[in-house]
């Protein structure tokens, strides 16, 4: 889970593609605007196509921006979703699901840091055990 004491510079859409694209065993699937990142053939990070469970409320158009990243469990999806602080949120289509959701254009709301935190601990919550393990043991060194 993200804290909010990074004093990191502001998120932008490029960061999450850097950050997903840096974890390790990572493939990229790409057709257009969609990019899905994925560990072991398991997606943690894709942006999503417009769909009508996600309007802006304003104008009542089909958001164009909406990424879907995963998280470890239905406490850590709670968490990110009961900051008002921070940029996610969910829909009907995602109850259950151990995700959230976050507009492209919303992502100057976290630093890079928070950004960073959420898109590894989604690695982490698709990788395999033994690549998680190593990735971990990797990183506690650095």
């Amino acid at each position: 889970m993200t804290t909010r004491t990074s004093r990191s510079r502001r998120a932008r859409e490029q960061d999450v593609h850097e950050i997903a694209a840096a974890m390790p065993h990572v493939t990229c699937w790409e057709d257009g605007r969609k990019v899905a990142y994925q560990v072991g053939g398991k997606s943690f990070l894709f942006f999503r196509n417009p769909r009508p469970d996600a309007v802006d409320a304003e104008t009542g158009e089909r958001l164009d921006d909406v990424i879907v990243i995963w998280v470890p469990d239905e406490a850590d999806k709670a968490a990110l979703l009961q900051d008002p602080d921070l940029p996610f949120f969910t829909t009907p289509h995602f109850d259950g699901h151990p995700s959230v959701l976050v507009r492209a254009s919303e992502l100057r709301r976290l630093s890079v840091t928070e950004l960073r935190e959420v898109i590894e601990d989604a690695w982490l919550s698709r990788a395999s055990a033994r690549r998680g393990q190593a990735w971990l043991a990797g990183t506690a060194s650095a």
